[in-house]
Parts: structure tokens; sequence; C-alpha cells
């Protein structure tokens, strides 16, 4: 059970979204993060950013979208929880899914360039440090596109993931309390594997039914030409190295493996014992 209380001072804890910052590429944000820690430097204002602020106030229609469209319910909405045994490790969670256990991240993003892929990639640092601290294996990311569409990622924990993320983060958290210059990690985010949850019309797209058709004609063929090579493999002698007539010649690999390639038989050819 890990332990909840009021939010304290960020200045006082590394969260989530300082998580991401730490394992980041962008030096200036991390010096500015470091002395905002060590309290030389005022937090940012984002009351005029605009994504934002879009993000805020779009939180309560994401997590009840969720909610309607999973089945599931999301509690300790906006918990402060600590991680068991790294006290300056802690996040303010969006919530927790009841049913499963989950992080439940909810966020706003631009249409512009969107992807699944990147959109995880983006968030795994803070989705890794907030599993962490909630004690759990899973996250859901859920997001509310600018574009009007609503995305349901789920996470899963990296361990490896989840080590170099702790070693960076107490690396940054010492170097908050001696003072001493802290120096980006430089590591990459794991590839998000990422749970297929939707069901996608494809009827508008022109190259989908491009590409429809020709599986269509080709399938029976498809089915044919494997069929023939099977029986292709069966008539070679176990003890042939290869194998020809009729314009296909059969080679077999010292692994056993049979591979077949087209050719043009002459007439010398025309018997192979």
């Amino acid at each position: 059970m890990r332990k909840f209380a009021k939010q304290p001072s960020r200045q006082n804890f590394i969260g989530g979204s300082d998580a991401r910052i730490i394992m980041g590429k962008d030096e200036k944000a991390l010096h500015r993060l470091w002395r905002e820690k060590r309290g030389e430097a005022a937090a940012l204002d984002l009351t005029g950013v605009l994504i934002v602020q879009l993000g805020l106030v779009t939180e309560d229609l994401n997590r009840r979208w969720y909610e309607l469209n999973s089945g599931h319910r999301i509690s300790d909405i906006q918990r402060h929880a600590i991680h068991r045994t790294i006290p300056w490790m802690a996040a303010t969670l969006d919530g927790l899914v009841k049913e499963t256990g989950a992080v439940f991240e909810a966020k706003f993003m631009l249409p512009w360039s969107f992807s699944e892929e990147g959109a995880a990639e983006k968030h795994m640092a803070q989705l890794q440090h907030n599993m962490l601290v909630a004690g759990t294996k899973k996250a859901v990311l859920s997001i509310i596109n600018g574009g009007g569409k609503w995305v349901e990622l789920s996470i899963e924990a990296d361990p490896i993931y989840q080590t170099i993320l702790i070693a960076a983060e107490k690396a940054f958290w010492r170097a908050v309390k001696t003072g001493e210059t802290p120096a980006l990690f430089d590591c990459e985010p794991p590839k998000p594997r990422i749970e297929a949850v939707r069901v996608v019309d494809m009827n508008a797209s022109n190259s989908w039914a491009e590409f429809a058709a020709l599986f269509c004609e080709t399938r029976e063929a498809h089915t044919d030409h494997e069929r023939a090579k099977s029986e292709l493999k069966g008539l070679m002698p176990e003890d042939a190295k290869e194998a020809m007539g009729h314009g296909i010649r059969a080679k077999r690999s010292k692994s056993g493996a049979v591979s077949f390639d087209l050719v043009e038989m002459g007439v010398g050819h025309a018997s192979v014992q």
C-alpha cells in the first residue's frame, strides 16, 4: 500500500513530469529544473501556455470519457503518492483504475503529426515513474486529440528502463543536494508495446481499397503457390543438394531448408538424376 498525503511543495520531491525532463534531451530544461528544486529559480508560470491549460480543463472530460468507453472507474484522483522506499520519489496521480490498479494518465495532444507510438514514447518516463511510485505494473494513457478523437493506450512496466530511471533520478537528486550541475542521462525510452484496443473503419482510404482488392485477387493463387512448394519439397530426394526441372530449381541449405527460384532450362538440363 502506498502512502497518500496532501500535496507538498514540488521543490521537495521528484515527480512524474520531472522524470520526463531528467530522462529527456533538453539540457537547458534540466538545468532550470535543478535550479527550481534548489530554490534558486521560481517554477515556470504555465497559466499563459494554451496547450497546458487545454490539458487541465479537459482532464475531467478525459476521465469521464475513459470511464464511459472502458467500463472502468477511476479512483485516487489528484492524490499525492510517495514511493514505498524512496521518500523523494513521488507523484500527483491523475488517478488509479479501480478494476486493474493501473496508473491513469490523462493527456491532451494536438493532432498535427500525432501517432500512438510517438505519444507513448513522449510520456514514457512519466508513466514508468508513476508506476514505480504507485507500485503497479500497468498504466493507461488516455488521450484526447485536438482533432476530436480519443485514444486509449495500455503501457506495461519496463524493469530495465525503470532501473535506469531510478539511477538517473538519484543522480539528479544528489546534484540538487550538493549543488553539482547535473548532466543529461541520454537514455532512449523503450519502444512502447502498445496493446491494440480499437476497431478502425478503413473504407475511406483509397490505398486500403487498392491493396484490399489485390489481396482478394491473389489469395487463391497464394494458397496454390504455398501448396506447390510443399509438394515439391516432398518430391525432392533427401540426398539431393539441388533439383531442377520444368523451369524450377530447388536448393537445400546446410540446415536442410529448401528454397526455390525460377530458371531458364536448356536442353541439357531437361533431365536431372
